[in-house]
């Protein structure tokens, strides 16, 4: 039985996924895998290769992208007999050549991104699955929380914030009626009231009625738009650790912006 030691310096799944398709080509080859990731020292280099040592038949396949630490490892492991595979070094030095340019040698960078794109997905399903008011009783699980009438962009907020990484859900205001309990029981410095200009939003409401046949009842109304606003403000005066963002004449970028600056403020 070989034993095959995968150094890396993160997560070691790429020396891991890469070792294993490898092994597809040698069947019936008795091999166990161990891993030893993070290894970003020479003591944890020298830790490694004396337990390799203890191992008949053990070598070991490395992703380091530290140079100095590579070095390290290959020239200890020739001076104690163990084979080493270095499946990182000579692309490294390869892309160096190609681009011109010197490896950061920063280590965990692909496991970031994964993590990065992983927590984008669902981000982006939470804000669907909890928009305009849908599975209240999961408000808790929010990261942020858009209330506001309508067209205050409560839904593109949403998405565009999921996609910078943040768990949103949104709520909206209907005159004479009460918003769902839940949202009064959640951490209030998570819900953004979002305000505007009644004339503005009359205006907004317009282009909506016109593609709904004019079927929209007093939906632009300018006087019914007043009164939507006017209830949104006493809701938001009545929890006054809400956070308060006007939407007015501001593009979603800005927006976010100031969302995400409060938040980071708290």
């Amino acid at each position: 039985m070989h034993h095959v030691f995968v150094v890396s310096d993160g997560t070691g799944r790429t020396a891991e996924n890469a070792l294993r398709a490898a092994l597809l080509q040698f069947t019936g080859a008795n091999i166990t895998i161990e891993k030893r990731t993070s290894v970003r020292t020479e003591v944890q280099i020298f830790s490694i290769i004396e337990e390799v040592k203890t191992k008949k038949k053990g070598f070991i396949v490395h992703t380091l992208v530290s140079d100095k630490l590579r070095s390290i490892l290959i020239r200890n492991c020739r001076h104690n007999n163990i084979e080493t595979i270095d499946l990182m070094g000579p692309l490294l030095h390869r892309l160096k050549e190609l681009l011109q340019t010197s490896p950061i040698e920063k280590p965990g960078i692909f496991s970031q991104l994964n993590e990065t794109y992983f927590r984008r997905i669902e981000t982006m399903e939470f804000a669907v699955n909890h928009d305009d008011g849908l599975r209240d009783h999961e408000l808790n699980k929010a990261e942020i929380i858009l209330v506001g009438v309508s067209r205050t962009f409560k839904t593109p907020l949403s998405i565009y914030l999921a996609f910078k990484g943040w768990y949103v859900a949104n709520i909206p205001l209907v005159l004479n009626i009460n918003p769902p309990e839940n949202l009064f029981n959640v951490h209030p410095e998570r819900v953004f009231g979002l305000l505007t200009n009644p004339i503005r939003l009359a205006t907004l409401r317009k282009a909506r009625h016109e593609y709904l046949g004019e079927a929209t009842g007093d939906y632009v109304n300018p006087d019914f738009v007043k009164r939507e606003i006017n209830y949104s403000k006493r809701l938001f005066a009545n929890n006054p650790k809400w956070q308060i963002i006007s939407v007015t004449n501001k593009p979603i970028e800005e927006i976010a912006s100031e969302i995400i600056a409060l938040i980071q403020k708290k």
